[in-house]
């Protein structure tokens, strides 16, 4: 109960007459939404309002998408289901991890419905969303997740920095040393893997090698909060971000007006990883809840993740003749490839070609973090 405390009621300017359900009629989302726009359901949970959820997609024209845990993806009907362009759903890594951070009935019931919908047809995008808290081994835990089959990507987000009484410089300080030590061995692998004709879709991997190389040159947050992915409150303001979803001081706009101010990161400003990481996170720099000791922890992980994929990205196009070719039929993780086009991936990795962009291109601002 203590992080009740912790002085953002002082910093920011809560809106506390926006209702605690969305208000906003169908006819007022029909007349906003364009068909190029994508809706994303969030929570909370959404589904625990299944019926408003079928409602919208019974009536508005653009694509949908949604994050959530997952206990409920069974209540949903077939053809809402089909709907779903893509999904975020949440899951930690083994189903240990998964028990110890969501208690005893999530993982099985997340892994049942998922195999359920995969059954039923389902062939969107299934994002894994995974938090990495207490323990560092992210490796073991999304390796984990890749054993399942069941999730097309994977990306997560270290809970650091969201609280302000859960700072230990000790004890967060040995957690990065190890966290860094995991990110090792998962970028080691993921690299292999690409050697082999395999892109596994890793969003911090790809979101990050994508700015690396200049094929992305935005430079803001690559969440897109407050340019580019806005987040509509109960009561129709438009907000920047959704974890600061109805503080006044993160409004941008209206679904009256449209978007009318956007937001963009303070400090960073001499960072010479800020056109990479953008600044990590709207919401974390906005807070400041942990001290400068803890966000500099915070940043060395980053640096570090950067750096990780800068060096490697520079030995394979530094190979000369064992540089690496990927092909078109390069395999990104849940599409089964034939042997025949494992084998011409391999004779063709003994050409003289460089890292391609066509191949690491991926959808930016739906909801995956780039930088944990």
């Amino acid at each position: 109960m203590k992080e009740f405390d912790n002085g953002l009621e002082k910093k920011w300017d809560y809106d506390l007459d926006a209702p605690v359900d969305s208000d906003i009629s169908v006819e007022k989302l029909k007349g906003f939404l364009k068909p190029s726009d994508t809706l994303i359901f969030y929570g909370g949970e959404p589904l625990v309002m299944v019926e408003k959820m079928k409602e919208i997609m019974d009536n508005v024209n653009c694509r949908f998408m949604i994050q959530t845990n997952g206990l409920l993806l069974d209540k949903l009907p077939r053809e809402y289901l089909m709907k779903l362009d893509k999904m975020l759903v949440s899951i930690d890594g083994t189903r240990n991890r998964d028990v110890e951070n969501k208690g005893a009935v999530h993982y099985d019931k997340v892994v049942s419905n998922l195999g359920g919908i995969r059954a039923k047809g389902y062939s969107g995008e299934i994002v894994a969303r995974m938090v990495v808290s207490e323990k560092p081994d992210i490796y073991e835990q999304v390796m984990a997740i890749l054993k399942l089959e069941l999730f097309d990507s994977v990306h997560w987000q270290i809970d650091a920095g969201f609280y302000k009484n859960d700072f230990d410089f000790k004890e967060f300080s040995e957690f990065v040393g190890e966290y860094n030590k995991s990110i090792d061995r998962l970028l080691d692998w993921w690299f292999g893997e690409i050697g082999k004709g395999e892109i596994i879709k890793m969003y911090p991997f790809v979101g990050i090698l994508n700015r690396v190389k200049g094929w992305d040159s935005e430079t803001r947050l690559p969440c897109g909060a407050g340019f580019a992915n806005f987040t509509i409150n109960t009561n129709g303001d438009l907000s920047a971000c959704p974890i600061m979803n109805s503080v006044r001081n993160m409004y941008c706009g209206s679904m009256d007006s449209g978007v009318v101010g956007k937001k963009v990161i303070s400090g960073c400003e001499e960072c010479g990883y800020r056109k990479i990481c953008g600044g990590r996170c709207l919401y974390w720099r906005e807070a400041k809840l942990w001290p400068k000791e803890g966000d500099d922890l915070i940043c060395s992980t980053i640096k570090y993740l950067i750096d990780g994929i800068r060096s490697r990205a520079e030995e394979i196009e530094g190979a000369g003749e064992k540089a690496i070719e990927l092909s078109h039929s390069a395999r990104i993780f849940g599409e089964k490839g034939s042997l025949e086009e494992t084998g011409a991936m391999a004779e063709n990795s003994k050409r003289k070609r460089k890292l391609r962009k066509e191949d690491f291109e991926f959808e930016k601002y739906f909801g995956p973090e780039i930088i944990p």
